[in-house]
């Protein structure tokens, strides 16, 4: 974010003198200070001793150059700034003239002067038609803060080099080849809701109704500041995210988990402005909701502070209706019918805080500290009811009443270091991370079921009672290594080491006329299980130039181990689960062709792995809806992919770029849900019926194919157009008992993103998205995240083989008020609705068979429509420019995700 606004202000300080200074700015004439030239240059490095290499305290550096009198009015030669170095020999010169040379002249006592000729080489590039150019950000960066590296006092030269910067403003949407980039500090529709929302917003993703994503049809593996977490999307505040990061076909530096889909990477905002600055904002739905934040830095010397919370309350509100038909082939051909109908709420709050402490022990080497903990309590609240024929006669009524508390609180941690070598592009990094979630749940069913006509019980009642508790811990330490060996040529290399334990008991009772209505528990529908899953891996990219042709070949090798145990009721072991693969390759490959100064084409590959996760493992069954109970497979495998990109980039015009993916995906032992028919094996509750079980096996093989299609335009000065679209075909074989499953479907999704200026102060921005018969989602996921029936707020995902989902659309809108004053001193007013034209209705439609039976099932939900919200925020503190005083921390720099070089 800092080193966007460091590009904006310098292409502004170069137009402005270009304007000013007859004839334009030379800037390859003697240097400028003090006129029309913003002084935010920084100079740094460190004076040694040319024999024994150790630094030189007390050395006198003497910056000198062209001075802007103010009394005779013209330029004259002159000292610009004088420092004496430290004990170490480090010195800074700061708060300099970013334009023109200089001369640097150090001297001390027993040493040979050593003078140069020093400039900042800022040279002003193509626009490019006006977008951004993820790259070149970080070249902005060192535009303005330069290592001169360790200068040896007696005659010697040092390679300056040449630093080129992109003068860019900020935009929303940032299109490279090899990732996009979307800030979303300005997203007006998510403001004051959570991280779910503001995905809907996003080119490439699509978002259902209970939140879930997905990336070209597949859920990505999510990442908080470049790391795993153990947070979902609905924990995470939208108001403390600054960008979204889209990597739609990872190269071999990053985890090779994750499957068919790609990296979405979730960066949190953290400020490094010097003094102190901060804010708070504050908002209510139409629901009565109320959501509050704040957030202080502060930054002197080698210290910056930086901490933010919030508080959240959230009432979700959904309705869901199931038509299941069930056809009997032999040894008659009766047909039963159900009708589902369930209304419920889901009603609670959240809180999130973070802090976060850098340290800048000199002026190449930096240690970081951050933490941050959230908590909520959530309770949910759903009526049922169930009408049953057989034969199109009335057969029976069920009432189903659902309350369950849920309980859930997170902390994260990451220490990191950072060192910078005197070559520019020459670094070395490391972190350990920890991240830890804990949850429990308590929940009650009551369910009676009664005569058609509701006069009379036909069943007797009875009560389920499910006690859940579990944790995640998920521990990575890792380290980097980047060099940038020549202009044209760079290596890349690194090692890392993931261990995640994870543990959860779902313990489950029930009182019935069985029982004597004495809760007694329920082992067919219990289980305790606990986990451990460890990967180990190194990597090493390298990348060069050859003419306009630039190239990647990255190799990642991973180790992997997984131990499962299912445990009874005194944690004694009773199965054991073993995954093991002892080392796996994974390579990638990237060749980019440089058409012009505005197109761009590029091929890469990459191969990736998804492990199944816990739910999808444990054999134990599921009975919480007794009538669709679920069951793990033990015996699933790993799924691999193989994926291939074609990509053709072009910054056509100003403030608009145009992007065009060709993409191919070949999965095999891709994991798929999928239902059979069983004997109803709740050993309380069964009365010799059969159940519909849903479980999880490897498909044979699975491939999807597509086109998308994105595009950012400036209509007009005061509207710009973003238009995603997505054509694609999944196609997925599968051998499941009793039959086969061939499914394929040609479908395509499409969002709009339209930003107005509509008078001073006054946005608007108006999206929607529109989604096609869709195959239900290949894979549901693995490598330990979500659970059972998907995420808290209404149920999950359906993800048979056997199924589609049907179309759907929606928009949301939103307009926004901002005020500036002085002293850094800014506010807005935002009022927003999703949902406005309430179109949002997530159907779906799946057959199952058996030997001598089908069932049909379609169902329909609808969650939260149309939901208003008011918020305020305001914010204080001035904007210091001496704040670009170093090279960032890994923190800072993408937070974690800088990684990839430039294609």
């Amino acid at each position: 974010m800092r080193k966007i606004f460091l590009a904006s202000i310098l292409g502004l300080s170069f137009l402005t003198l270009q304007a000013q200074m007859p004839g334009g700015f030379n800037r390859g004439g003697a240097g400028m200070a003090g006129r029309g030239n913003m002084n935010i240059g920084h100079f740094y490095g460190k004076a040694i001793d040319s024999k024994t290499g150790k630094g030189v305290a007390g050395a006198t550096i003497i910056l000198t150059g062209n001075k802007f009198d103010t009394t005779t009015k013209q330029m004259k030669q002159g000292t610009i700034k004088t420092v004496i170095s430290q004990n170490n020999g480090d010195f800074n010169l700061e708060n300099l003239p970013i334009f023109g040379n200089f001369k640097l002249k150090i001297s001390a006592v027993g040493y040979k002067a050593n003078e140069q000729q020093v400039a900042f080489n800022i040279k002003m590039p193509q626009m490019n038609g006006g977008a951004v150019d993820p790259n070149a950000i970080q070249q902005a960066m060192n535009a303005a803060d330069k290592d001169l590296g360790n200068i040896k006092l007696e005659p010697d030269e040092a390679d300056l080099g040449n630093v080129t910067v992109t003068t860019t403003a900020k935009q929303q949407l940032e299109l490279g080849i090899d990732k996009k980039v979307f800030n979303v500090d300005k997203n007006l529709t998510s403001t004051g809701q959570t991280a779910t929302e503001i995905m809907k917003s996003i080119p490439s993703l699509n978002v259902d109704i209970d939140g879930n994503v997905t990336l070209r049809n597949a859920p990505p593996t999510i990442f908080v500041d470049g790391r795993p977490t153990t947070m979902t999307l609905d924990q995470i505040p939208a108001d403390l995210i600054d960008k979204v990061e889209i990597i739609t076909n990872p190269s071999a530096k990053y985890d090779a988990s994750g499957g068919n889909a790609g990296i979405l990477n979730i960066v949190l905002k953290k400020n490094k402005k010097n003094g102190y600055n901060g804010g708070i904002r504050a908002g209510i739905d139409s629901r009565g909701k109320i959501n509050t934040g704040a957030d202080f830095n502060y930054r002197q010397g080698k210290i910056n502070v930086t901490m933010s919370g919030m508080f959240n309350e959230r009432k979700s509100i959904y309705e869901n209706t199931t038509n299941q038909t069930q056809y009997y082939t032999k040894p008659n051909t009766d047909t039963a019918f159900g009708h589902t109908l369930e209304n419920g709420n889901n009603n609670g709050s959240f809180g999130f805080g973070r802090l976060g402490l850098d340290y800048f022990l000199d002026n190449r080497n930096t240690f970081s500290v951050t933490g941050n903990y959230n908590k909520g309590h959530f309770l949910n609240e759903s009526d049922q009811y169930i009408d049953s024929t057989i034969n199109n006669v009335p057969w029976s009524h069920t009432s189903r009443t659902s309350n369950t508390s849920f309980n859930f609180q997170n902390f994260g941690g990451q220490l990191s270091y950072k060192h910078n070598f005197a070559e520019n592009g020459h670094n070395i990094t490391a972190d350990a991370n920890y991240n830890s979630s804990t949850t429990s749940s308590d929940g009650l069913i009551t369910t009676t079921t009664y005569q058609p006509n509701g006069t009379t019980t036909k069943y007797p009642y009875y009560i389920q009672q499910a006690i859940g508790t579990g944790y995640n811990h998920y521990f990575t330490l890792q380290s980097d290594y980047e060099n940038q060996i020549t202009e044209t040529k760079k290596l890349e290399a690194g090692i890392r080491g993931a261990i995640r334990d994870f543990k959860t008991e779902n313990l489950q009772t029930i009182s019935s006329a069985s029982t004597g209505y004495i809760f007694t528990p329920n082992p067919s529908s219990s289980s305790r299980y606990k986990y451990n899953d460890q990967v180990y891996a190194a990597y090493v990219n390298y990348s060069f130039k050859v003419n306009k042709w630039a190239y990647q070949l990255g190799l990642r090798m991973e180790s992997s181990n997984y131990t499962g145990h299912l445990l009874d009721a005194n944690e004694v072991d009773t199965s054991t689960f073993k995954v093991k693969y002892p080392v796996s390759l994974f390579p990638s490959a990237f060749i980019t062709y440089k058409i012009g100064d505005k197109q761009d084409f590029q091929i890469n590959y990459s191969r990736r792995i998804n492990r199944p996760n816990f739910f999808q493992l444990i054999p134990s069954y599921d009975f919480s809806n007794p009538t669709s109970p679920q069951v793990g497979n033990p015996n699933l495998s790993p799924e691999f992919t193989n994926s291939f990109e074609m990509s053709y980039n072009n910054n056509y015009m100003k403030g608009s770029n145009f992007l065009a993916t060709v993409y191919f995906k070949y999965t095999t032992d891709l994991i798929t849900r999928y239902s059979y028919k069983d004997v109803n094996k709740n050993t309380i509750l069964a009365s010799g019926d059969s159940l519909w079980y849903t479980t999880y096996i490897n498909a044979n093989n699975a491939y999807s194919y597509g086109l998308e299609l994105t595009d950012k335009q400036q209509m007009t000065k005061w509207w710009d157009l973003t238009v995603n679209v997505n054509f694609y075909n999944s196609v997925l074989n599968a051998t499941i008992p009793n039959q086969a499953i061939n499914n394929s479907l040609l479908s395509w999704f499409g969002k709009m993103n339209n930003n107005f200026k509509v008078a001073k102060g006054w946005s608007v921005q108006f999206s929607g998205d529109y989604t096609s018969k869709t195959l239900i989602p290949q894979s549901s996921g693995g490598g330990g995240g979500g659970g059972r029936g998907g995420g808290f707020f209404g149920g999950g995902q359906q993800a048979l083989a056997q199924g589609y989902i049907l179309p759907r659309f929606g928009f949301d809108a939103a307009i926004r008020k901002d005020w500036n004053w002085k002293k850094g001193r800014t506010a807005s007013l935002t009022l927003s609705m999703n949902d406005i034209f309430r179109t949002q209705l997530y159907k779906t439609t799946s057959e199952s068979s058996s030997i001598n039976q089908v069932l049909l099932q379609d169902s329909e939900r609808r969650r939260d429509p149309q939901v208003l919200r008011v918020n305020f925020s305001y914010r204080f503190g001035k904007f210091d420019m001496t704040l670009f005083k170093r090279k960032n921390t890994k923190a800072d720099q993408s937070a974690g995700m800088d990684m990839i070089g430039n294609q």
